[in-house]
């Protein structure tokens, strides 16, 4: 049976291919992201918001439960990242990182958590980054933005199990992305160094974790924190 899955930011990088992986199985994704489409496919649909826009997200929900009655699964992939020391980082940049990526997660959580308590089911997959238990130089925001969100999840988990809804947290290591093209490449060697397997993560990497996450018979793991290339902090 087709599962409808929510996945946020998917107008490129790992939202994207993460929302043709489960369009390939032919389920229906909805996804969203700041701009238009660059999916098209038939059972894909897209909002086009700002993840931190309250009445933007409770709009986009309820248009999903109206057209499909359900959701199965969300995934918060939608995130910013910034590399600053803290003493050049402005008021404005700690903002743009803690709405896109802590109160993204939180609105779109707590709005289809809604949908998935009356359906007594559900499961939902949260980012966040080696960058946290790394405690890396120049990511101190970006990390405490991540940081707030794994706190969330494992509480979170706490309040939605009566429902019957799974959450955890994947941490990827860098990937080939638009995301860390600003990143200087000797930073990026620093990163891959500490980690236990030197190299980039794949798409593959990430989904492999999601699809355990959401996997029916990971209904017994709640609260968990998953981060990729061996982490040892």
């Amino acid at each position: 049976m087709n599962q409808i899955i929510v996945i946020t930011g998917t107008s490129k990088g790992i939202g994207k291919a993460i929302a043709n992986y489960y369009l390939e199985q032919n389920d229906f994704v909805i996804g969203c992201s700041r701009t238009e489409s660059s999916i098209n496919h038939p059972n894909y649909r897209h909002f086009s918001l700002e993840v931190s826009d309250e009445k933007a997200v409770v709009s986009m929900i309820r248009a999903v439960k109206k057209e499909f009655g359900k959701i199965d699964i969300l995934i918060n992939n939608a995130g910013i990242a910034s590399m600053n020391h803290i003493l050049t980082t402005s008021v404005e940049t700690i903002s743009k990182l803690f709405n896109t990526n802590f109160i993204g997660t939180f609105l779109f959580t707590r709005e289809v958590s809604k949908v998935m308590m009356k359906q007594k089911n559900g499961k939902i997959v949260n980012f966040t980054t080696v960058a946290t238990p790394l405690r890396l130089e120049g990511e101190a925001v970006y990390a405490a933005s991540k940081s707030a969100i794994e706190n969330f999840t494992q509480t979170a988990s706490k309040e939605l199990a009566p429902f019957n809804i799974t959450i955890n947290a994947l941490g990827p290591t860098p990937i080939e992305t638009d995301l860390i093209k600003a990143v200087p490449k000797n930073k990026i060697e620093e990163l891959l160094n500490k980690q236990t397997i030197k190299r980039f993560g794949t798409f593959e990497d990430i989904i492999n974790v999601i699809e355990f996450f959401v996997d029916e018979k990971s209904k017994f793991i709640t609260g968990q924190i998953i981060y990729l290339g061996g982490v040892n902090n």
